[in-house]
């Protein structure tokens, strides 16, 4: 038998090994007052009214979100989205992309996608200085303000790398930070089967989903994926509709 001292040991080796993993999958640190959907639709005042389409304190919800965009296959997703009826939220990087593709943000816009700000070049904002992390933020608002006719409320951080002090940070620059729930790390295979699973292995109520479309293997994954998930019962929200009728507070973090 093993004894007390070893078990104990055993245990706090697992637990560490456990941190270890979650850091290293979700890129997340250690926060305060991280908010889900569910916490934040019940701030909200007991009045309030639901301006979306579906109140998701009834509803089963999930959110699709897409990141590093735009791109040259951001069109073909968006010819998904439209013929499947569903509304996204995009975290678009700028440096390549929000000025590389205007006409594809517009279009996002038009179409009545959530517009988010996910950085100019994609850097760990926890490795820069304020200064730095303004000069990644400020020019994505602007690209987006200019080409849409506004600036965004909400941002997701690169790897999902936050922590107190950039919430002061977006708080001050007015956005809210969107992490997520479930990804299918398409960054790191084509194989749509597999994309598919790991979304719908991970889905549950209030989720949100992370995905890229620039990756070969995503845009054929997602009307299964819609498809398969609306079968479960689920309505297909974009970030704000999912806090609904709560906003996202700058400088908060939400995750399901």
């Amino acid at each position: 038998m093993k004894s007390t001292k070893t078990r104990i040991l055993t245990a706090a080796a697992a637990l560490l090994i456990a941190a270890a993993v979650t850091v290293s999958l979700t890129g997340w640190s250690t926060l305060s007052n991280v908010i889900s959907p569910a916490e934040a639709r019940a701030q909200a005042p007991k009045d309030a009214e639901v301006t979306g389409p579906v109140d998701c304190r009834e509803a089963k919800c999930i959110a699709l979100t897409f990141d590093g965009g735009p791109s040259e296959p951001t069109p073909r997703l968006l010819d998904v989205l439209k013929s499947e009826k569903v509304h996204a939220t995009f975290f678009l990087q700028g440096k390549k992309h929000t000025d590389t593709f205007p006409e594809t943000v517009r279009r996002m816009a038009r179409e009545g996608h959530e517009i988010a700000n996910h950085t100019w070049t994609h850097k760990n904002l926890k490795e820069l200085t304020e200064e730095e992390v303004r000069a990644q933020m400020l020019p994505v608002q602007r690209d987006i303000e200019k080409i849409t006719g506004h600036a965004p409320t909400l941002m997701r951080p690169p790897g999902g790398a936050t922590d107190d002090d950039l919430k002061k940070i977006m708080k001050d620059l007015g956005l809210a930070q969107i992490l997520w729930s479930v990804t299918a790390k398409d960054y790191e295979t084509t194989d749509t089967a597999l994309i598919e699973k790991r979304v719908l292995d991970g889905a549950e109520r209030d989720g949100i989903i992370l995905l890229h479309e620039r990756y070969a293997g995503t845009i054929p994954a997602v009307p299964d994926i819609i498809h398969r998930l609306r079968k479960r019962g689920y309505t297909f929200v974009t970030v704000p509709e999912l806090m609904a009728p709560a906003k996202p507070q700058p400088g908060e973090v939400y995750r399901p």
